[in-house]
C-alpha cells in the first residue's frame, strides 16, 4: 500500500494552546519580578515553588509523547496541586500574580483528561481560584471573584467548541482522504480497462485481421494446389511473409511501441508497404498508394500509429467483405492536417447501420473503434458508402507544420 500524503486538520485550537502556554510562563515570570522586588524570606520559597510549577509545565510539553496517556493524566493533577499550594502561600497583596494561571491549567485539563474528569478538574480550579481571592480580600467580592471565574469558564467553552470543530475538520479530512483513495483506485481501474481495450483493438486490427487473411489465402492456395501450383506457392510464400511481419508486430505490441513498419520506415513508407502486401494478399486486383502535398507536417508516434491502424483495418475489411477490383489509398499532407483516404469499387454497405451496430461480437471493433481512436488524437473519421456503389473512408488528424531551420548568416549574405 502506498504511503498516504499528509492531510491534517489545522485549526484555532492549536493557537489557543500556544497562547495558554505563553500565558502561564508570562504570569510566572511577572510573579518572579514582583516577588524579587519585595525580597523577604517567604517570597523566595514562593519563587522556588512557582519555578517548580513552570518547570513541571515545560517538562510536560517537552516530553509529551514520552509521558504517554497515563503520564499526561498524572501531569495535570501535579500542576493543579503546585498551583493550589502556590496561591495559598502567596501573600495577600500578591495573590493576583498567580490567579490567572487558572486559564492555562484549565486548558491543559481539557486537552489531557476525559470530558467528566476535565469538568471536575476545572471545578476544582474554580474553587481554588475563588478561595484564594476570598482569602486575599478577606471577603467575597463578586466584582473581584467573578471576573476570573467567568474568564476560566469562557475559555473552557471556547476550547470545547474548537475541540468539536477540530474533530469535525479531522473527520472531513479522513473522508476526503478516503474519497481520494477511492478515486485513485477507480482511475487505476479505468486505466487498466482502457489499456485492455487498446490492446484488444490493436490485436483485432493486426493479428486478427492478418490471420483471417492468411486463412483465406491458404484456403485459396489449397484449391489451386493441383491445377495452379505456382500460384498456390506464391500465395503460401505471401502467407509466410505475412506471418513473419505479424510476429514482429506482436513483439512490438508487447513492448507497447509503435508498429514495426511505422517505427522503421515512417508512416508514408509504411503505408506504401502495407498497400503492396494488401495487393498480394487479395484486397483487390489493384491496390495503389498515392501521396499528395508538399507540406511535411509533424505527427507524433501515437497519431502516426493510429493512422496506420486505420489503414490496416480498412484494407482488411476490404479484403474480407468488399470484393473490390480496385483500391486507392491516398495520403494527403496539408499544412495543418493529414488526411488518409481509402476508396474502393466494391460491394459497399450502409455506414449508419455499421456505426449503430458498434463493436458487436460478429463484427469486431471496425469503424466505431477507428473513429474512437482518431478522436483520441483530435481527429475524426468520415465514411461514405452505398450498397453496390463502393466505399470511401477518410481519416483526418490535425498536425502542426514542420519548423524549417533558419540558414545561418554568412559573410556573403551579410554583405
Amino acid at each position: 500500500m502506498s504511503a498516504r500524503a499528509p492531510l491534517t486538520a489545522r485549526g484555532g485550537r492549536h493557537t489557543l494552546e500556544q497562547v495558554s502556554h505563553l500565558a502561564l510562563f508570562l504570569v510566572v515570570g511577572a510573579g518572579f519580578v514582583r516577588l524579587a522586588l519585595i525580597d523577604v524570606p517567604l517570597c523566595w520559597y514562593i519563587v522556588s515553588l512557582s519555578g517548580a510549577l513552570a518547570l513541571v509545565y515545560a517538562a510536560g510539553l517537552t516530553w509529551w509523547d514520552r509521558l504517554g496517556q497515563l503520564g499526561r493524566r498524572a501531569w495535570v493533577p501535579v500542576l493543579v496541586l503546585l498551583w493550589t499550594v502556590l496561591t495559598f502561600l502567596t501573600q495577600a497583596p500578591l495573590t493576583t500574580a498567580y490567579v490567572w494561571c487558572a486559564l492555562p491549567l484549565a486548558c491543559a485539563a481539557l486537552r489531557v483528561l476525559g470530558r467528566r474528569a476535565a469538568v471536575v478538574t476545572v471545578a476544582v480550579i474554580t474553587v481554588v481560584l475563588v478561595g484564594s481571592l476570598v482569602r486575599a480580600t478577606g471577603r467575597f467580592d463578586p466584582e473581584v471573584a467573578l471576573v476570573p471565574v467567568a474568564a476560566v469558564w469562557a475559555t473552557v467553552a471556547l476550547y470545547r467548541t474548537q475541540q468539536r470543530d477540530a474533530a469535525v475538520r479531522q473527520r472531513i479530512v479522513e473522508e476526503l482522504r478516503d474519497t481520494r483513495d477511492t478515486l485513485a483506485e477507480q482511475q487505476r481501474q479505468a486505466g487498466v480497462l482502457a489499456e485492455r481495450t487498446r490492446i484488444a483493438r490493436d490485436l483485432h486490427d493486426t493479428l486478427a485481421q492478418e490471420l483471417a487473411g492468411s486463412v483465406m489465402m491458404l484456403q485459396v492456395a489449397e484449391r489451386d494446389w493441383d491445377e495452379r501450383p505456382d500460384v498456390a506457392r506464391i500465395r503460401v510464400r505471401a502467407v509466410a511473409d505475412g506471418l513473419g511481419a505479424n510476429l514482429a508486430e506482436t513483439r512490438r505490441i508487447i513492448r507497447d511501441l509503435t508498429p514495426a513498419a511505422v517505427a522503421e520506415a515512417g508512416l508514408e513508407d509504411a503505408l506504401r508497404l502495407l498497400c503492396a502486401r494488401s495487393r498480394t494478399e487479395g484486397a483487390g486486383a489493384s491496390v495503389r498508394f498515392h501521396a499528395v502535398g508538399a507540406h511535411q507536417p509533424v505527427l507524433d508516434d501515437h497519431t502516426a500509429t493510429t493512422l496506420f491502424r486505420v489503414a490496416q483495418s480498412t484494407l482488411a475489411n476490404v479484403r474480407e467483405h468488399a470484393r473490390a477490383a480496385s483500391v486507392l489509398v491516398t495520403y494527403r499532407r496539408h499544412r495543418d492536417r493529414v488526411e488518409l483516404e481509402v476508396s474502393d469499387d466494391g460491394l459497399g454497405f450502409d455506414p449508419t447501420a455499421a456505426f449503430a451496430a458498434g463493436a458487436r461480437a460478429d463484427r469486431g471493433f471496425g469503424l466505431p473503434a477507428a473513429r474512437a481512436r482518431l478522436r483520441e488524437c483530435g481527429g475524426d473519421l468520415d465514411v461514405s458508402s452505398v450498397p453496390g456503389g463502393g466505399t470511401r473512408v477518410r481519416a483526418t488528424v490535425s498536425a502542426p507544420p514542420r519548423i524549417r531551420p533558419v540558414a545561418p548568416l554568412t559573410a556573403a549574405t551579410a554583405s
